[in-house]
């Protein structure tokens, strides 16, 4: 086993190599949609699954937010909030949700069992054709993630279902772009 000493020297070597950055640097890889303004309107192509097991071109993403006051230790105490996956995503049990499941059954903690319930999106990649976010940095890699909502998932499920749609919109020569325009309802 390596010494204290050892580990340390090996862990700023590493450090030294990745130019003393610890996180992800660059472009963000997830295209957010969400900064559209009022109005203007964005073109992705979407692309087929690289898993050959997914008969769908996304994958179906349940996360739990959990929310804490601040970091221990930390001067500035701001409100952390952390995602992280639900089991059952996986097919296996998940402690959080078995835990609030019995809140539901308890009116005065069924607010606080939503609160901390997974929340469902689903996962596509594809390229944005057009692009109206003029902060957007676009990756080196062309290829962008899009967390989609539910409600917006129904739309393109529901254009899916369409039978005037004769062609996969996955395809790279008959497929279709999708639009997402923003427009605020009063």
């Amino acid at each position: 086993m390596a010494s204290l000493a050892e580990i340390r020297a090996k862990l700023k070597e590493q450090e030294a190599r990745a130019g003393g950055n610890t996180g992800p640097t660059g472009p963000n890889p997830i295209y957010p949609f969400w900064n559209i303004k009022e109005g203007e309107s964005a073109t992705f192509r979407f692309l087929p699954d690289g898993n050959a097991d997914n008969t769908f071109f996304w994958a179906e993403r349940l996360m739990i937010k959990l929310p804490f006051a601040g970091v221990k230790g930390e001067t500035d105490s701001r409100p952390v909030q952390v995602q992280i996956p639900c089991m059952e995503m996986y097919g296996e049990s998940c402690g959080i949700l078995n835990e609030v499941r019995g809140w539901f059954k308890d009116p005065s903690l069924e607010d606080m069992g939503r609160k901390y319930w997974k929340k469902r999106s689903y996962v596509f990649q594809g390229f944005v054709t057009d692009n109206p976010l003029t902060t957007d940095e676009a990756p080196e890699n062309p290829i962008r993630r899009f967390i989609i909502g539910p409600q917006i998932f129904q739309i393109i499920k529901a254009a899916l279902m369409d039978p005037d749609m004769e062609e996969l919109p996955t395809d790279y020569t008959a497929g279709v772009d999708f639009r997402l325009q923003i427009i605020l309802l009063v």
